[in-house]
């Protein structure tokens, strides 16, 4: 079960913001406030979108073998999710993703450096 009818917690819908303003250090911790209060198997999402956050802070710190490790882990706390869940568009979250750690996979550690952070696509989703 996803649980994805009703709002997103406050704290998401900030750490979303963040997100979306490249702010993904803060996004993390907007998130995890989120998933920390939300009792319910929402918080599988949240944990998703937090661990994509800590993924690309890292790259924007040029740690390839941080951001591949939490890469993964998103995976994992977002597989079970719809394309669409409190409004959030997870589907677009995924292969925008997917698209990132294509590029990061393409460069390898060497060449981080040279990532292109414009590949950044915000979260996109549907206020209430």
């Amino acid at each position: 079960m996803t649980d994805c009818e009703g709002l997103l917690h406050p704290a998401a819908i900030e750490g979303i913001r963040l997100f979306n303003q490249g702010k993904f250090f803060e996004a993390h911790e907007e998130l995890e406030t989120a998933w920390r209060a939300e009792p319910g198997p929402i918080r599988s999402l949240y944990q998703g979108i937090l661990q994509i956050a800590v993924a690309y802070f890292h790259l924007t710190r040029e740690n390839y073998v941080g951001a591949v490790k939490v890469y993964g882990r998103a995976l994992k706390w977002l597989r079970a999710y719809p394309d669409s869940c409190r409004g959030v568009d997870v589907g677009q979250l995924k292969r925008d993703a997917e698209i990132v750690f294509a590029e990061v996979e393409r460069l390898g550690p060497e060449r981080l450096s040279t990532f292109n952070l414009a590949l950044f696509r915000p979260i996109h989703w549907t206020h209430d």
